[in-house]
């Protein structure tokens, strides 16, 4: 028994289907089965159902290919070990952000980041929330960017920022000239929301709640820039966080009065995670690289570092 035929197995477990694995491991499909059925050989057990309709894992199958991804993993960590014993800030960096921050938040730690870490290959996942704790556990994403807090074993974070909501309304809205609103006002107004699956929802739909506004339930949205132009549009008001905020796109955000409703951006890794010394440093650069692009007017409240 070997890694590689563990691969195999996962790969089988993953696409269902012995031809898409094989093409995902680069190799032939013969080779692929030949080896899954040594494996089989060698472990003594049916490991996979075999059928002309579908591909199943047997109950022990299902077992042993749980346990296989906890050895690939650690193994993988041990590789990235040694690589990362020469230079711990250098090497590959898999690096995951939900929607609704990476737009705003990248192009002000990027070009910094670049700049201090020159050796550190950044790879970069954008997806929502529920994917990238899931890539994080699973040990293909080394930390990630999202809202706090994080319900998930394992993972330590650090907040980075606390950026509030502003309510964004077209030009032409009565509230446009406003120098602040009350949470209140939502209660009046049909409130556009992003899909299910945003973090950024949740927060919105949780303001609303508080105050008793109504969702417009006729719209929702895959973007933070689809909810601009539906505002835009005269079709209903939103909340947006303050780093999405653009000058000058047929919209006013107007600052809520009092203790604004806000969300706290953090980051996330594994507690077992091999990256240490690389995470401290990332973190105080993206408060700095965000600190360094706030105007006077701005009110996004940037979080200590804690104690080592």
């Amino acid at each position: 028994m070997n890694l590689r035929d563990l691969k195999y197995l996962v790969a089988v477990a993953d696409l269902r289907h012995f031809g898409r694995a094989a093409e995902a491991c680069f190799v032939s499909q013969p080779t692929l089965s030949t080896q899954i059925r040594k494996l089989e050989d060698f472990l003594g057990v049916t490991l996979i159902e075999r059928n002309n309709r579908q591909v199943l894992l047997t109950a022990t199958g299902e077992k042993i290919v749980a346990r296989a991804r906890i050895v690939l993993r650690e193994a993988d960590q041990l590789v990235r070990l040694a690589k990362q014993a020469s230079d711990p800030l250098g090497g590959e960096f898999r690096l995951g952000v939900i929607p609704t921050v990476a737009p705003y938040l990248l192009p002000r730690m990027l070009p910094a980041l670049r700049a201090r870490f020159p050796e550190l290959e950044v790879q970069l996942v954008e997806a929502q929330t529920a994917v990238i704790t899931r890539e994080l556990r699973l040990g293909h994403l080394d930390a990630i960017i999202l809202a706090l807090p994080v319900l998930e074993e394992g993972v330590r974070t650090e907040g980075l920022y606390d950026e509030p909501f502003y309510l964004a309304v077209p030009d032409s809205d009565p509230l446009a000239n406003a120098e602040s609103v009350s949470a209140e006002t939502l209660m009046s107004r049909q409130v556009l929301l992003l899909e299910d699956g945003h973090c950024l929802r949740d927060q919105a739909l949780d303001v609303c709640t508080q105050v008793g506004a109504v969702e417009n339930l006729n719209f929702s949205a895959t973007s933070i820039e689809t909810l601009r132009h539906m505002v835009v549009a005269g079709i209903g008001v939103t909340l947006i966080p303050e780093l999405a905020r653009q000058e000058n796109d047929g919209m006013r955000y107007i600052p809520f009065a009092g203790e604004s409703p806000s969300r706290r951006i953090g980051l996330a890794w594994r507690n077992t995670s091999t990256r240490e010394l690389l995470l401290g440093p990332l973190a105080a650069l993206i408060r700095s690289a965000v600190g360094e692009s706030l105007g006077p007017e701005d009110r996004v409240v940037l979080l200590d570092s804690p104690a080592p």
